[in-house]
């Protein structure tokens, strides 16, 4: 099989990289931004007859859309909305056409934040009605309805909290200030759970080995808020000198609401793919001695 990677300069995308070396398929990774020490292959998903020539230059059999506008209070910037739209929506949909003309498969990420707007506190099934609070949760979902309305064979993986030893990310970051403040205050209001890049890559392919059509939910298994996630990277990381104290979502103003609650029920993932799901602190941890070991 012949496989191509969008966004493969990002969290998820280097992952797969990683996972890709052992493989015997073929992996085409592409990306609009070139990274020096990556081989990577430009394009521009916006640009539908780009998309349909490399497919064809490589014999695709199947795309796994890893590229995105992710910034979620800049996606509420009106200025931007246009281009937000173009990248999570437009994009996918350009995707899902090439590979329908071709009959391969489509892999696209997408998000807890289709979900949010109702108060609910058992985890989300994919059949549950996407209510986005925000610009970001709402492209992305119109952009799963976009890919469905083309009748291409689609596997839409909606992921959650992604971090990684990559690029910029919630761990890294919390890293950093727990290591450098004495005092850290951080939301226990909004309860989710964390998602390992790793984890989700190895989902992927192990899903792309038989696929199986329909929306999927993937994220580690566990339910945690932002605070008692940050009280873990500290302590794997041997950080004891900062207080970390628990604060409500106000005392942090965004142009959006947040998902209060998006954990995101994986029976359906499991019960298809047989796969096995990591509990998120024995995969944090993994990613805090990766990290320390560069």
């Amino acid at each position: 099989m012949t496989i191509l990677v969008t966004g493969a300069n990002g969290q998820l995308g280097n992952e797969m990289r990683i996972i890709s070396k052992a493989s015997s398929d073929k992996y085409i990774f592409t990306d609009v931004n070139q990274v020096e020490g990556l081989e990577t292959t430009y394009l521009d998903i916006t640009d539908i007859e780009a998309i349909r020539k490399i497919v064809a230059e490589y014999d695709v059999d199947a795309i796994v859309n890893c590229a995105a506008w992710t910034n979620v209070d800049g996606a509420e910037d009106p200025e931007k909305y246009a281009l937000v739209e173009k990248l999570n929506a437009t994009a996918p949909e350009n995707l899902a056409k090439a590979m329908t003309e071709v009959d391969g498969w489509l892999v696209q990420i997408s998000t807890d934040y289709v979900f949010g707007k109702e108060p609910y506190n058992t985890p989300c099934k994919e059949d549950q009605q996407g209510t986005p609070t925000g610009v970001y949760g709402a492209t992305k979902l119109l952009g799963e309805q976009k890919i469905i309305a083309t009748g291409c064979k689609y596997m839409i993986l909606r992921t959650a909290w992604l971090y990684s030893e990559f690029g910029k990310n919630f761990v890294k970051t919390m890293l950093n200030l727990t290591s450098t403040k004495s005092q850290l205050k951080v939301v226990f209001d909004q309860t989710g759970t964390p998602t390992y890049a790793w984890d989700l890559a190895t989902a992927i392919v192990a899903a792309l080995r038989n696929p199986v059509e329909g929306v999927y939910h993937y994220s580690n298994e566990g339910v945690c808020s932002w605070y008692d996630f940050t009280k873990m990277i500290a302590e794997y990381a041997g950080n004891k000198g900062c207080d970390i104290q628990p604060c409500h979502s106000d005392e942090f103003p965004s142009p959006v609401k947040r998902p209060a609650y998006s954990v995101l029920d994986k029976t359906k993932v499991k019960e298809t793919f047989g796969i096995d799901v990591p509990y998120w602190t024995d995969s944090l941890k993994k990613c805090i001695n990766n990290l320390s070991k560069k």
